[in-house]
């Protein structure tokens, strides 16, 4: 199979996953609470099967998930793109404790995952992570400093999380937490750890922060919160490998996620302008409106065949997988950016009402511009591959 086309059964599955967004987790979504997770729909998810095909799928199957539920269900989308975030590094760094203790409850929706990389200084420039694990004196008294994460020696093979994380997918409700913070000061990526935080552990808050589409999403304080070899997912110094790991997987993803937006907003503009009356006829006999909608479709399917060449190269682990990722990510958001608002414009002031698809779209479409990598962050990543391998021949 190439990257250019799906085989039959892939077609009738994502055919069969759209409906399912429609007719059995849309309910569910609708029933949720708007910035909290929505535990009925993950469990949803799990009993569908979803949730545990994140750890037998490969890249592209894992595109393939995430467009189909987008179309119909973005709330869907994201609770199964969250759980995948959050337990990746447990699947792929963890131990067998870990990984016995959390991935059957992730894949059965009875276990919340979140990945806390972000903190308020250091979004897009991950490594300059300072989430602290600072020294502790020999009487167990921390040595606080400024509010960023690092993880400070607290013993042999012994650390204590002091700092905040914010705009943390799932905080602060998820059961467990990939946290990133500084083990090694001054060391930039170098000196990162992941570590596996139960939310349960004493020193660990958080709040929920009131964003302009309502997930679920927060910031955690850590306050001494204590962590040892047995949480660190990898190797302790190494956090930063464990990180970059997991965005060069989801980010051709997260390009998915904006397909399927983009593809909701062009199904509805298709049907809206061959409907809607004006002028004398039909919008879509207005060439200037005929060759929006055109425009529309063109860069949607090329925004997702970008996807599907991204994930195909993950799958087979080429070497240009970063380019690939970023390039799937960059171009397929940016699309969708612009399908969606192209879809308000052709719709008019409709699109604009509380509960029409288009204003719910357009709330959704700007957040992936930003996370796992902003667009200018994903041109410096392409810009920085070329060149490094321009160099290299």
């Amino acid at each position: 199979m190439t990257a250019f086309s799906l085989e039959p059964a892939q077609l009738a599955w994502c055919a069969e996953l759209r409906t399912l967004a429609a007719e059995r987790l849309r309910p569910l979504a609708d029933k949720g609470e708007p910035g909290h997770v929505n535990r009925a729909l993950v469990a949803e998810l799990g009993r569908l099967g979803l949730l545990g095909r994140l750890f037998t799928s490969g890249a592209l199957d894992l595109c393939l998930m995430r467009e189909s539920l987008a179309y119909a269900c973005t709330e869907a989308e994201t609770a199964l793109a969250l759980q995948g975030l959050g337990a990746h590094p447990v699947q792929a760094h963890g131990t067998r404790e870990q990984r016995a203790r959390w991935l059957p409850r992730v894949a059965d929706g009875t276990a919340i995952a979140a990945f806390a990389l972000s903190e308020p200084g250091a979004g897009s420039d991950a490594a300059a992570l300072e989430l602290r694990a600072e020294p502790e004196s020999p009487r167990g008294e921390g040595t606080p400093t400024a509010p960023a994460l690092a993880a400070a020696p607290d013993g042999p093979a012994r650390w204590r999380l002091t700092g905040e994380k914010c705009w943390i997918s799932n905080a602060p409700e998820a059961d467990f937490y990939t946290v990133f913070a500084r083990t090694a000061p001054g060391a930039g990526a170098r000196g990162v750890t992941a570590f596996l935080v139960p939310a349960d552990r004493p020193g660990l808050t958080g709040r929920g922060l009131d964003m302009l589409s309502p997930h679920p999403i927060g910031a955690l304080d850590f306050d001494a919160v204590p962590v040892t070899a047995d949480d660190v997912l990898g190797e302790a110094d190494r956090g930063f490998r464990v990180a970059m790991g997991t965005l060069n997987l989801f980010r051709p993803s997260v390009g998915a996620f904006a397909v399927g937006m983009a593809q909701a907003a062009l199904d509805a503009t298709l049907a809206h302008t061959a409907g809607r009356d004006a002028f004398g006829g039909k919008l879509r006999d207005l060439q200037a409106v005929s060759h929006q909608v055109a425009e529309m479709a063109l860069r949607t399917e090329a925004a997702r065949l970008m996807v599907h060449a991204a994930a195909s190269a993950h799958d087979a682990d080429a070497p240009d997988v970063p380019r690939r990722s970023a390039m799937a990510k960059l171009l397929a958001t940016e699309t969708a950016q612009y399908v969606v608002d192209t879809a308000v414009q052709l719709h008019g002031a409709r699109a604009l009402q509380r509960g029409h698809l288009l204003e719910h779209l357009y709330r959704e479409v700007r957040a992936p511009r930003i996370y796992e990598g902003a667009s200018e962050v994903q041109r410096g990543i392409i810009a920085k591959e070329l060149y490094a391998r321009q160099e290299a021949r």
